[in-house]
């Protein structure tokens, strides 16, 4: 009878484990889970072992016991093998005598099991290493962050837990898991550099600012010319700063999944012909040629608004860093994906600089960028809004010859009305 309801009981933990790994991310919860199913699967290798609990002749009784057993097996292997955390468990002898399939791949085990084998041929990470042995000391260890270079990095936090004691108080072996935290360690990384980013680039102008302030403070008021001068200065910083702030707030926006585009069949002609007029005067001012060579017949799938943004922001860059009596030219190209092409004639992108071009406060030429008064994140926020349509954005430049930038946006009439960025 004690042997059927630790059957049960083995199933019941079996369930508990499965609903808190689909339901929990918390480190806590999973190895909350990774103990009931240790547990449970205890109780139903002492049932199998147990040759009370099966009897030679078959009855209707029986048969149900073996079926219950079977499936609570079954269950159990799944809910190992669907865990996205690595199990590991290793006798007093530091070999392998339990693992799932996460622990296989985080070592690189294309075929076969660790099981039976010591943990020194598995890794020669001191980390690992030291975190099992203290555990069959009787000392538990958390937090353990380890590193694994190989396919690819990849940071864990490692947990390890004694098993077991017998009457000299020494351990029969210890649990460890490992929890993938690779992600968590780039979003903190790109939270710091954005931080970082932020900061420096609001104390460039902030400081200009308040330097003119204090000469115009300490006695030259009285003098119109220098004071023009200077009140010029710091409207173009304080301008500087609201542009930083709210493309800030802009991309944050769009990444946290607050802003939502509604594709429509537009006219991309006309669309064009407005953000060109936008931009005329500080074309002209650079004796900049902006050629709309789009076909007026023209229809994109896209949010109207969010697409004169793009080509605003896109435009705006081919003007800033043409050359003097520069050309940029605009064009669409139908197809699978409708293509729309900004081009221009500038000096051009090194092709070290292209695979990070649309990260956010990269700058070519931070010196150029700073003094045209670019904000960094510009091509950042056309990258997402662009990904929010279905489609993407590319570029392609020859040192000397121009960049050209692609939109490519999805050619599809469907019955998709809305869609949130960040997704």
């Amino acid at each position: 009878m004690f042997k059927t309801y630790g059957l049960w009981l083995g199933i019941l933990c079996a369930v508990i484990a499965a609903i808190l790994l689909a339901v929990s991310s918390s480190p806590l919860a999973s190895i909350a889970a990774v103990f009931v199913v240790f547990a449970a699967l205890l109780l139903i290798a002492a049932n199998k072992r147990d040759p009370q609990s099966h009897p030679t002749h078959v009855t209707s009784g029986s048969a149900a016991n073996t079926k219950a057993e079977f499936e609570s097996g079954t269950l159990l292997e799944a809910t190992m093998s669907g865990m996205r955390e690595g199990l590991l468990i290793v006798d007093r002898d530091m070999r392998v005598v339990a693992s799932n399939s996460a622990a296989h791949r985080l070592f690189a085990l294309a075929n076969g099991s660790p099981n039976q084998r010591r943990l020194t041929e598995l890794t020669r990470n001191p980390a690992i290493y030291d975190a099992f042995l203290d555990a069959l000391k009787g000392i538990e260890r958390s937090g353990v962050k380890v590193e694994i270079h190989e396919p690819n990095r990849r940071i864990f936090d490692l947990r390890v837990v004694p098993l077991g004691e017998n009457g000299a108080r020494e351990t029969e072996g210890a649990l460890g898991v490992f929890f993938d935290i690779s992600r968590l360690e780039r979003l903190e990384r790109v939270r710091q550099e954005f931080l970082s980013n932020v900061s420096h680039e609001l104390r460039t102008p902030l400081t200009a600012i308040l330097a003119f302030v204090e000469t115009l403070e300490t006695g030259t008021l009285e003098e119109t010319n220098d004071n023009r001068r200077f009140l010029a200065i710091i409207r173009k910083n304080a301008e500087r700063m609201h542009h930083l702030i709210d493309d800030t707030l802009e991309l944050s926006a769009i990444e946290a999944g607050n802003v939502k585009v509604a594709p429509r069949e537009i006219e991309l002609y006309p669309l064009v012909n407005d953000v060109v007029a936008s931009l005329a005067a500080r074309a002209a001012a650079e004796n900049i040629t902006i050629d709309n060579q789009i076909d007026p017949a023209t229809m994109v799938r896209a949010d109207p608004r969010r697409l004169e943004q793009m080509l605003t922001n896109l435009l705006e860059n081919a003007i800033k860093f043409n050359r003097k009596n520069g050309c940029v030219k605009l064009r669409c190209e139908r197809g699978a994906l409708n293509r729309i092409i900004v081009q221009d004639t500038g000096e051009g992108i090194p092709q070290q600089h292209l695979e990070r071009l649309f990260e956010r406060f990269y700058r070519v030429d931070r010196a150029r960028s700073k003094e045209l008064g670019g904000t960094g994140l510009g091509l950042a926020i056309v990258k997402h809004l662009a990904r929010a349509h279905g489609g993407e954005v590319r570029v392609e430049s020859t040192v000397g010859e121009g960049s050209t930038f692609v939109i490519e946006l999805p050619n599809q009439i469907g019955e998709l009305t809305s869609a949130k960025v960040g997704a």
